[in-house]
């Protein structure tokens, strides 16, 4: 079995299951586990390194308005590897290359390459996707497993917290301009102690009003930006800082404000989702008064 992987939860799915050594080429944001990062890359991305936030946001914006593409695929490099499964996704076009333009590639191979499409948009849809992996690697049965173990950790959570009075949570995807979160992180923020006033599960992200936050009071602000660290997502921490009324938040005010690695957690509908769960009920559960950001 020769995989090749679009996305970066695609590709710690494959490591989960025990099928690294099956990987032959990768995202260029498949970064996790580090045994991926020595795996050729097939795709590299169209925006420009460094770019400020909104310049992001307005970007993106446009080149999906015109139905362009925000990623290059290797066609060549693709053809040469020959893979017996590729792992894409048609969900978000702004999270891997297109999936008109993977059809068009792989429509090319001979002989024809099997194009497994993950479209999760609710934890269940996410840990449905790990048996989909499996069973087209033929190892159906560490898919099982993998799954059991998942929805056992997701399950021990949600009994620490399901007596917990919920407190009021504004969860950002993205800060200029801020983005609600969406797909299956406000389930995430339930099972962790907490319900999210902005965000529907199973809906995508959504531009945020400020005045939306402000209305909410929430007890908890949780910043996990789309695709960025906590380094890169504290350089646009002094923009919410400078929003009306952000001091006077029961949030701000009792030193709630977390600051997560979007890139390695909640952006990605993977196996690190459990991960994500646990990090966010400890934080929900051990703020810091006396402390202004909790990172």
């Amino acid at each position: 079995m020769r995989i090749v992987s679009l996305l970066p939860s695609a590709t710690e799915i494959v490591y989960a299951l025990g099928l690294g050594e099956s990987l032959v080429a990768r995202s260029h944001e498949c970064d996790y586990p580090p045994e991926a990062e020595s795996v050729p890359i097939i795709t590299h991305s169209l925006i420009p390194p460094d770019l400020p936030s909104h310049e992001i946001d307005r970007m993106v914006s446009e080149t999906l308005m015109t139905h362009a593409t925000l990623y290059g695929l290797n066609l060549e490099l693709l053809q040469a590897l020959a893979p017996d499964l590729l792992i894409t996704q048609a969900l978000c076009d702004v999270c891997a290359v297109s999936f008109n333009s993977v059809q068009e590639a792989v429509a090319q191979l001979s002989p024809r390459t099997r194009v497994l499409n993950l479209e999760p948009t609710t934890l269940q849809g996410v840990i449905d996707t790990f048996q989909q992996v499996a069973d087209a690697a033929g190892v159906s049965e560490r898919g099982r497993t993998l799954v059991e173990r998942f929805q056992e950790r997701i399950e021990r959570v949600r009994q620490r917290t399901r007596h917990r009075p919920p407190q009021r949570v504004t969860f950002l995807e993205w800060i200029d301009p801020p983005f609600a979160c969406g797909h299956w992180t406000p389930e995430l923020v339930q099972w962790a102690g907490g319900v999210d006033g902005h965000g529907k599960a199973g809906q995508p992200s959504r531009r945020l009003h400020w005045h939306e936050v402000l209305e909410w009071q929430p007890e908890a602000i949780v910043i996990a930006c789309c695709g960025f660290t906590v380094e890169r997502t504290l350089q646009d921490l002094p923009l919410l800082e400078q929003m009306p009324g952000w001091s006077d938040l029961p949030a701000v005010r009792r030193g709630a404000v977390f600051v997560f690695d979007g890139n390695a957690y909640f952006s990605r509908p993977g196996p690190r989702l459990a991960d994500s769960l646990e990090l966010l009920e400890a934080r929900l559960m051990a703020c810091n008064a006396s402390a202004s950001t909790c990172v």
